[in-house]
């Protein structure tokens, strides 16, 4: 017998964008979706967005607080924009580690990276959103850029970025929200779901990873209730700040 929230056996069910799966399955369907895009997906993303997600990734850097010797952590961090910024911030004295759960995107990253002339104080680690193998307290700031969405148990994703921050350090998830447009919400929906995987088939061969991606989207946590993700796993002052009408948002949370 099965529920709605139970597969066959009695695995938890989660969402891999309007499809319901095991668990167990999720992150294995998702790496799918990323070795494909990898080659190329800063393409897709100034495409998708017209390339503000540019914009977007620039205020999130504005607000790490982080200074010159300080050290970093970007989970999930795909090509690497977020890392950029946060290896400018701290400096050849700081310290950057990256990740990505995906061996393809942390590779990516890596170039992107290099190609920046950033080396000597960046660490790549192959490393689950979940579990991440750090010491506690080791990070001023953690930042997940497009990346929360796509892990399994985002709850246990939340706990893991709050035990790796040092006290008065902060998170900051960048993420896409379900969008509230009002009138223009069917044009919205007309492009993810008609224009993006066409987009997706043209410029990456894969019309199918970018309707998961639209699809993601919809199943993510509003503002509200990622607030409350993250007062849940132990973090304070939570604020979110919209961009571009609330498609897209950034998180903050404190580990006070």
């Amino acid at each position: 017998m099965t529920t709605d929230n139970t597969a066959r056996g009695g695995e938890p069910l989660t969402d891999f964008g309007y499809e319901r799966l095991p668990s167990s399955e999720k992150k294995g369907r998702v790496r799918d979706v990323f070795d494909s895009v990898a080659p190329r997906y800063d393409l897709m993303n100034d495409a998708m967005s017209l390339g503000l997600h540019r914009l977007w990734k620039r205020f999130t850097i504005a607000r790490t607080g982080l200074r010159e010797g300080q050290a970093a952590l970007d989970v999930a961090a795909g090509s690497g924009d977020l890392a950029v910024g946060l290896a400018r911030r701290v400096g050849p004295t700081g310290r950057v580690v990256v990740t990505d759960i995906n061996e393809s995107m942390l590779n990516v990253g890596r170039d992107r990276l290099l190609d920046a002339g950033l080396v000597g104080n960046i660490d790549y680690v192959l490393a689950d959103a979940e579990a991440l193998p750090f010491r506690s307290k080791a990070f001023n700031c953690v930042t997940i850029g497009f990346g929360l969405r796509n892990v399994t148990d985002m709850q246990a994703a939340l706990a893991s970025m709050y035990r790796v921050l040092r006290p008065g350090g902060r998170l900051l998830v960048l993420e896409f929200s379900p969008p509230k447009l009002g009138a223009l919400e069917p044009a919205y929906d007309f492009y993810s779901f008609q224009v993006l995987p066409r987009l997706g088939r043209l410029l990456a061969g894969d019309s199918e990873s970018y309707r998961y991606l639209a699809e993601s989207i919809r199943r993510h946590p509003d503002q509200g209730a990622m607030q409350r993700l993250l007062e849940a796993a132990g973090f304070e002052r939570c604020t979110w700040h919209n961009l571009s009408a609330g498609i897209v948002s950034l998180h903050a949370g404190y580990r006070l």
